[in-house]
C-alpha cells in the first residue's frame, strides 16, 4: 500500500510514499509511551515555548506550506495561506491560554478543599481528513498537546506531504521525539493501533462511515472518541435578510475551499418573500465565479480533489435532475485536464432525490423556497445531520428564534459557519459528538478528576 498525492489540477503525481510496517509503527508507539511520561510534567511554560516556535516556523514558511496544500488537494493558494496562518494563530493561541484552561477548579461542599484537576489521558490516535490537511491536524494538536497528551497522526491517503511535514515542524520547534508522529497505515493496522492498550483515545474527522466504524472500534476497547463528521449546513434567509450583503456571503459560503468543507452552506432555505430576489442573484453570482488554476490569485475555485471526488458530485446533480431539479447555473463537469466542476446553483430539488439528501462535498448549492422562518427551521433540522448552520437576519427576533430553532452544534447569524480557537466546534445527530478547540476542546482528552479533602 503506498500514499500518493496526486495535483488536481494537474493530475500529475507529486510523491508517493509506502505504509509503514508494523516494526516501524511498533517502534513510534513505544515511543509514544515514553514521551508520555515526562511530557505530562513538562511545565506549561516549557511546552509553550515550543509551541510558539512551531507557530513561527509557520509564519516564516506560509509561501512554501501553502503552496504544498495547494499542490496535494486543489484549494487556492490564497485559501491556503489563510490555512497556515489560522494553524499558526491557534498555536499560539494554547501556548498562552492552555495553562489557564486547565487550572484546577475549587468547588465549594461539605469537604474543607474539593474540586476539579484535569489531567492527561496519554496517547491520542488522531485520524484526519485531505480537506483541510494542515488546520484538522493542527486542530486537534495544538491542545492536546499543550494538555499534555502525546499525538499519533494517521492522515488521509492523498496528503502524505502534509502529514510527514507535521511531524518535521514539531521537531524543528523542539518537541521532543515520540510526542508528535504522523503514521502511514492502512485499515487494518488502524484498527489494531485503536486496540493497543498503548493509545489512550481516538479523535476523527471524517465520513459518517469512517467515524462509525472508528468509533466501534473504540467502543470496543472503551476509550473516548471524539468524532467531527459530515454536515448538510442550513444558511437560511429570512424576511428582513439584507440581500446585498446576504448573496455574495451566500456564494462565499457555498464556494469555500471549492465546496469541500464540512461547514460549507451546502442548503440555501430562503422564505418566500424574499425568494425570487435571492434566486435570480445567487445564481447570476455563481455563474460569475472564477474557475481556474489555484495557485492564481484570481482564481476563486480550483479543482475538486479527485476524479472520484468529481464524479460522485456529478452523478449527484444528474440524479437529482432527472428527477425533476432545476438548473439555475452551472451543472457540469469541466473538461480538460483537472478535476474541475462548474459552480451550481439546483432548485427544485425533489427531497427523494441525490442532492436532496446527500451531502454535497463540491461546488453544487442547493434551494428550497419556505413559507417563513418556522418552516425554514423545520427543514433545517429535517436531515440526520448537525453540525452548524447560519441565519440571515436583520431583525433581532428573527436570529434569536432560528438559534433556539436550529439542531446543531453551531449556529452563526449573518456570519459564516466557522472554527475559531475561543469557541467550541462540533457537532449533534449524524454529525459527531465531543467538541474541539476553546475550554472544552482541550479538556476533551483529560481525566476530570474530582478531588476531596476531609
Amino acid at each position: 500500500m503506498s500514499f500518493t498525492a496526486i495535483n488536481p489540477a494537474t493530475e500529475e503525481v507529486i510523491a508517493s510514499y509506502p505504509a509503514h510496517t508494523r516494526e516501524e509503527i511498533e517502534a513510534a508507539v513505544s515511543a509514544a509511551a515514553t514521551a508520555f511520561t515526562s511530557w505530562r510534567i513538562t511545565p506549561f511554560k516549557d511546552r509553550a515555548e515550543m509551541m510558539t516556535r512551531a507557530a513561527q516556523i509557520l509564519e516564516d514558511e506560509v509561501e512554501s506550506v501553502a503552496t504544498m496544500l495547494t499542490s496535494e488537494m486543489g484549494k487556492t493558494l490564497t485559501s491556503a495561506k489563510g490555512e497556515v496562518l489560522k494553524c499558526a494563530s491557534t498555536m499560539r493561541y494554547y501556548a498562552e491560554h492552555a495553562e489557564s484552561l486547565m487550572e484546577e477548579e475549587i468547588i465549594a461542599s461539605p469537604a474543607s478543599r474539593s474540586g476539579i484537576r484535569y489531567q492527561p489521558l496519554g496517547t491520542v490516535l488522531a485520524v484526519m481528513p485531505w480537506n483541510f490537511a494542515l488546520w484538522q491536524a493542527v486542530r486537534f494538536a495544538a491542545p492536546s498537546l499543550m494538555a499534555g497528551n502525546v499525538g499519533i497522526l494517521k492522515h488521509a491517503h492523498n496528503v502524505p506531504g502534509s502529514a510527514r511535514y507535521l511531524e518535521e515542524l514539531f521537531l524543528r520547534a523542539g518537541f521532543p521525539t515520540g510526542v508528535f508522529t504522523s503514521l502511514f497505515l492502512g485499515h487494518q493496522e488502524l484498527a489494531d493501533l485503536i486496540a493497543d492498550d498503548r493509545v489512550a483515545a481516538v479523535t476523527l474527522t471524517g465520513s459518517e462511515v469512517a467515524g462509525t466504524k472508528v468509533a466501534s472500534q473504540a467502543g470496543a476497547y472503551l476509550k473516548k472518541c471524539v468524532l467531527e463528521l459530515g454536515g448538510s449546513d442550513a444558511f437560511i434567509v429570512a424576511s428582513s435578510a439584507d440581500m446585498a450583503r446576504t448573496i455574495p456571503m451566500a456564494v462565499t459560503a457555498r464556494v469555500q475551499n471549492n465546496g469541500q468543507s464540512c461547514i460549507a452552506a451546502k442548503r440555501f432555505i430562503v422564505v418566500e418573500d424574499r425568494a425570487q430576489e435571492f434566486i435570480d442573484g445567487f445564481a447570476e453570482a455563481m455563474s460569475t465565479v472564477v474557475v481556474g488554476d489555484p495557485m492564481d490569485p484570481a482564481t476563486v475555485v480550483g479543482p475538486l480533489v479527485s476524479a472520484e471526488q468529481r464524479e460522485l458530485l456529478d452523478a449527484q446533480v444528474s440524479d437529482s435532475v432527472a428527477k425533476g431539479a432545476v438548473v439555475r447555473a452551472g451543472g457540469h463537469t469541466i473538461e480538460g485536464r483537472g478535476f474541475y466542476y462548474e459552480p451550481t446553483v439546483l432548485t427544485n430539488v425533489p427531497r427523494d432525490s441525490r442532492a436532496g439528501s446527500e451531502e454535497l462535498f463540491g461546488p453544487v448549492a442547493v434551494v428550497e423556497v419556505v413559507k417563513d422562518l418556522a418552516e425554514a427551521i423545520e427543514v433545517a433540522n429535517s436531515t440526520p445531520w448537525g453540525l452548524g448552520g447560519s441565519i440571515w437576519a436583520t431583525d433581532p427576533r428573527e436570529i434569536e428564534q432560528a438559534i433556539d430553532g436550529i439542531e446543531s452544534g453551531m449556529v452563526f447569524a449573518n456570519a459564516l459557519v466557522a472554527s475559531t480557537p475561543e469557541l467550541p466546534f462540533g457537532g449533534i445527530k449524524k454529525s459527531g459528538y465531543g467538541r474541539e478547540l476553546s475550554a472544552h476542546g482541550i479538556r476533551e482528552f483529560t481525566n476530570v478528576k474530582t478531588f476531596y479533602i476531609a
